[in-house]
């Protein structure tokens, strides 16, 4: 995710060279949903541990990996170097890790984008967006343990992560609130090629808002 984001200035400082006065950034809220792989993970009770395993195949310490759901935190800023047309960024994660089998998950997609805006009115724009960028679903494993019945600590080793080549999609509704402040409900799509490694498809639906603020004049 660094080494990503340190690129970004080479995105945004072009545009904004010819646009200071087109300068949006924000904060999102959301979710993005995809099934279950069907597959499983064996717990730490296993001769097998945190090896591949069939649900319902009869192995007693099976775990059935979930679907991706919950809740997910994003930041992003786009800059409009002409009326229409503009490139933006952004990165939407869970802040809190779900489960995972024995494990524990997070999943992280961050894209760089191109925007076209077919509709801008003084307190409406709609904005589509179009980019490619990474998908990255990490693992942890947490353990809990006491030492007699005073003192209880849970530790969190990090196991390893998966991250794949993601193409992404948007269009959301820019609703004016001030001269500055604005929200926009959006759509996604990210189309995600071997995420079935983790989850049951390759495409992942999201829905947010975004509450942001804008720098200058349309």
């Amino acid at each position: 995710m660094k080494k990503i984001w340190g690129y970004l200035p080479l995105v945004f400082l072009p545009a904004f060279a010819h646009a200071q006065s087109a300068l949006d950034v924000n904060v999102n809220f959301g979710s993005a949903w995809d099934s279950a792989s069907g597959r499983g993970i064996d717990n730490i009770n296993s001769n097998n541990a945190l090896g591949d395993c069939l649900p319902g195949a009869g192995d007693p310490f099976c775990q059935a990996t979930p679907k991706l759901s919950g809740f997910f935190l994003g930041f992003g800023g786009d800059i409009m170097f002409r009326q229409h047309l503009g490139v933006g960024a952004e990165v939407n994660f869970q802040p809190v890790h779900q489960d995972y089998g024995p494990l524990k998950s997070r999943q992280t997609f961050i894209d760089v984008n191109g925007i076209y805006e077919p509709l801008i009115t003084k307190r409406a724009i709609v904005q589509l967006q179009g980019g490619i960028g990474s998908a990255s679903t990490g693992f942890i494993f947490s353990q809990s343990g006491c030492v007699g019945t005073a003192v209880c600590s849970t530790s969190n080793s990090p196991v390893g992560s998966s991250t794949h080549f993601q193409i992404h999609l948007g269009a959301g509704l820019q609703i004016a609130l001030t001269d500055h402040f604005f929200v926009r409900p959006q759509f996604d799509l990210h189309y995600v090629p071997n995420l079935t490694d983790q989850y049951g498809s390759t495409l992942v639906p999201a829905a947010t808002i975004a509450v942001g603020y804008h720098f200058g004049e349309r």
